[in-house]
């Protein structure tokens, strides 16, 4: 872990005029680019004369990748096109720029040989832009192939994915192909491309400029200071959160830096996966090797574990997935429920202990409350066993009635309509949770009860941890009421997550600070 590798990130750029392509070349430099793209086409037909690419070579301030992509180019005649996309390339080669990139269908229309003898040092890359759905090994490999041919130095693939499922071709051309190979996968489901784009060979990086979101781009800020992929190596371990959504994760910020302080040499990503099953069917390689399972998936990935530990099988869902490493079974664990349950009474500890000094039964003070519960989808059903185990009643309520009743039977608890929940007055004493998405970023001004519902409870806590202090928090420590966040609970799962990840401790000073500089 304590080497670095050359990883090369790059930022394209794609800026109307020459003061713009020239201002964001200072940014992306400011924020650890290595390599800017100059996408030529994007600007204005007036800047794309001699003079005006030579002045933008000359003050660059970083190497650079010309290219001209002729389906992005702003000016409307094909034909003229196609003429000033070949005299900026035939420029830049002139200019000696460090690399000029060109279609796969203009390197096979122009003589490439004048183009490869007519140069010094830059190296030619021809891309390809695939939109061919779901394209299998062969098929890549047969593209990679044809495009070798034109004499290219590098070949870059740009292809369009709908599903993570989809990337997994990719990995392995990217492994195995005997020439240097960039693949830059767009779409929000593309993002692991180029976050294991290192690992798996790939010869370049992409990162987005702050402040312009490119889906499936990770931004040049997270790629340096979060994954810091120069760490990154051919055996590096693959973690991530499997979920839907999955932008507002705030894994990686916690067990990228996590595993750098323990020498242990793995990364963390956002995993965006619409079918879960099809997704370990896919990732079945001991290159990656757990998994935190998120929204909406913690139910389902139950069918997809080869074993289940105990708790987990009785709660009905996992929120932790490790591949064993002696023979690659999947299994899957729940640190969810003693994260939550431990958070909820340490609070009420910690509030009895300033009272009233300290308590001397040795049961738990959740024991004999009633335990009110808005949602019944995976975090629910962690809650809920919880607080039986703990001695408390448990109230239900979910969108879905049937879900919450039949959760609610299985702990030997009440399910009540979702509708009454405003209404409902418990006894002194009473919980509740929020293990619904609601108050979750980018709709944190939600809560799923007033204000005034609120009085009525002794405590509220929230999974949601997105924003740390949600509506629903804010609201009930208005009033009064003891609250405990999210984040408790997310560094409380972490900690078991993580150990179950390494098989080793977990720095609990470390996590905690940092999760609190971060959320």
């Amino acid at each position: 872990m304590d080497v670095k590798n050359d990883v090369v990130v790059c930022t394209p750029l794609e800026c109307e005029s020459l003061e713009e392509m020239v201002a964001s070349m200072e940014k992306a430099k400011a924020e650890g680019a290595d390599v800017v793209e100059l996408c030529m086409a994007s600007m204005a037909a007036p800047y794309l004369s001699h003079q005006v690419v030579d002045q933008l070579l000359e003050r660059k301030t970083l190497p650079a990748i010309v290219s001209f992509r002729l389906k992005s180019s702003r000016t409307l005649s094909k034909g003229g096109c196609y003429d000033t996309c070949l005299k900026v390339l035939k420029r830049a080669l002139e200019l000696d720029v460090e690399f000029v990139e060109m279609d796969y269908e203009v390197a096979c229309e122009v003589n490439m040989a004048e183009y490869l003898h007519n140069r010094s040092n830059t190296r030619i890359i021809v891309s390809n832009y695939v939109n061919d759905g779901r394209p299998s090994v062969e098929k890549l490999v047969d593209i990679i192939a044809c495009m070798q041919a034109t004499g290219a130095d590098v070949i870059k693939l740009d292809l369009c994915v709908d599903y993570i499922t989809d990337l997994a071709p990719i990995f392995t051309v990217l492994t195995h192909c005997q020439v240097p190979l960039i693949a830059m996968a767009v779409g929000n489901s593309g993002l692991i491309s180029q976050l294991l784009g290192p690992k798996f060979g790939g010869f370049l990086v992409y990162g987005s400029l702050g402040g312009k979101p490119v889906p499936g781009l990770p931004s040049l800020v997270s790629l340096r200071q979060v994954y810091k992929l120069e760490y990154t190596n051919a055996d590096t371990k693959v973690f991530g959160l499997v979920s839907n959504p999955v932008a507002h994760s705030k894994g990686p910020i916690l067990y990228n830096p996590t595993f750098r302080h323990m020498g242990y040499n793995g990364i963390y990503v956002p995993m965006l996966v619409d079918d879960i099953e099809e997704f370990f069917e896919t990732y079945s390689g001991s290159d990656f090797a757990g998994f935190s399972v998120g929204i909406p998936h913690k139910e389902a990935a139950i069918r997809c574990c080869d074993e289940v530990h105990p708790t987990a099988k009785s709660i009905g869902a996992v929120n932790t997935i490790v591949r064993r490493p002696m023979d690659g079974k999947l299994i899957g664990y729940n640190t969810d429920c003693e994260a939550a349950i431990s958070a909820i009474e340490d609070a009420l500890t910690e509030r009895k202990v300033s009272s009233k000094g300290v308590p001397n039964s040795t049961s738990s003070l959740i024991s004999g409350r009633t335990f009110v519960l808005i949602g019944a989808g995976g975090a629910g059903r962690a809650l809920a066993f919880g607080a039986k185990y703990k001695g408390a009643r448990i109230v239900i309520f979910n969108r879905d009635y049937k879900r919450a009743k039949a959760l609610a039977d299985e702990v030997s608890g009440e399910a009540l309509l979702y509708e009454a929940l405003e209404m409902f007055r418990p006894e002194t004493g009473a919980i509740l949770a929020n293990a619904s998405a609601i108050g979750m970023e980018p709709n944190s001004h939600q809560s799923p009860v007033s204000k005034e519902a609120l009085r009525a409870y002794d405590l509220v806590f929230d999974v949601v941890y997105t924003p740390r202090n949600t509506q629903l928090l804010k609201e009930a420590a208005e009033v009064g009421v003891t609250t405990v966040s999210g984040v408790e609970m997310f560094v409380r799962q972490a900690l078991g997550q993580f150990r179950l990840f390494t098989g080793g401790s977990a720095p609990e000073d470390l996590m905690r600070k940092l999760v609190m500089e971060q959320f």
